[in-house]
């Protein structure tokens, strides 16, 4: 019985915490600042209290100079080298409810484009601030770097942050924004096969490298698509963003489609730089590396028969 009543009694705590804080939040030295999605969140003081309750969002916070004050976070947190050593209270869809309690966090940073969305209101329910923070684009990351250094109170160092960002993803846009851009698939599974829809940020990271997503015009963002319609809507590469290893196996499925242009021309990248799947600044170092990849890719002249 006694583990139980610990953690009742500090969930009591924790409400009557907030309640102090909500009562505070008009004091000298309260933090008024809107999140991602428009929300404003309101706190008496810069928190020194935070949980990060996804892997970008824990990225994010660091490259926003407020890594220090990161007391807890989730399963793959590993970027930057730093976020290692942050202890772990659950993955993105399954925290640890108690162990969250009795940290008494100030305020937790969620994703709510990929969290536990039953979990996230739960933890609001609790009396804890919650900051949403979701990019969905390239160009969104300098500016929500800026918003979490408004909220940590350290609006200087993610300034410099978000202006290097900006600064690589000109220089992208100058260098490939012209030229072929060629029809990609962007394998990220092999059985079933599965890809990017549109409005995925590793659509919008093909878009900066001057390619173009064969299945931009899907709303999902990762779609399972059949063989049939990869034949059909026949890309001029297909990058296979698979596990380290993995990129030559998922490859070698395709070879045997000879009808596709990608196999015709051996435009078959196995491309395994996992911070291309992240939500953080990592992201914008893949980027730089698929474009390079992409642009060395065999050149037919674009597009080739049938």
């Amino acid at each position: 019985m006694t583990r139980p009543l610990t953690w009742l009694s500090a969930l009591l705590m924790l409400r009557a915490s907030a309640t102090a804080l909500c009562a505070s939040a008009a004091a000298v030295g309260a933090v008024i600042v809107p999140d991602d999605t428009g929300r404003t969140l309101t706190l008496p003081s810069t928190p020194t209290r935070i949980i990060s309750l996804a892997p970008g969002a824990t990225e994010m916070l660091f490259a926003a100079g407020a890594g220090q004050h990161v007391i807890a976070t989730v399963q793959y947190s590993d970027e930057p080298a730093a976020a290692k050593q942050v202890p772990r209270i659950g993955d993105v869809v399954a925290i640890d409810m108690e162990k969250l309690v009795a940290l008494r966090p100030e305020v937790a940073v969620v994703w709510p484009g990929g969290g536990n969305p039953a979990q996230i209101e739960e933890i609001g329910r609790m009396g804890i601030p919650l900051y949403r923070q979701q990019v969905n684009t390239l160009v969104d990351i300098p500016v929500s770097l800026r918003r979490l250094g408004a909220l940590a109170g350290t609006s200087a160092i993610a300034e410099q942050a978000a202006r290097n960002i900006e600064a690589r993803l000109a220089t992208l846009s100058h260098t490939y924004e012209r030229g072929r851009h060629p029809s990609v698939l962007l394998q990220v599974w092999n059985h079933p096969v599965y890809t990017v829809g549109g409005t995925h940020l590793m659509s919008d990271a093909l878009r900066l490298c001057g390619a173009r997503n064969v299945f931009g015009d899907l709303r999902d963002l990762g779609p399972a698509v059949d063989v049939e319609a990869v034949v059909a809507r026949n890309p001029d590469i297909i990058v296979a963003a698979a596990p380290p290893g993995a990129g030559k196996e998922w490859l070698a499925d395709w070879r045997r489609f000879t009808t596709l242009r990608a196999v015709r021309t051996g435009n078959l990248i196995a491309f395994e730089d996992q911070r291309l799947t992240r939500l953080g600044p990592s992201v914008v170092t893949a980027t730089e590396a698929l474009c390079k990849v992409l642009a060395s890719a065999h050149q037919p002249v674009w597009p080739i028969s049938p």
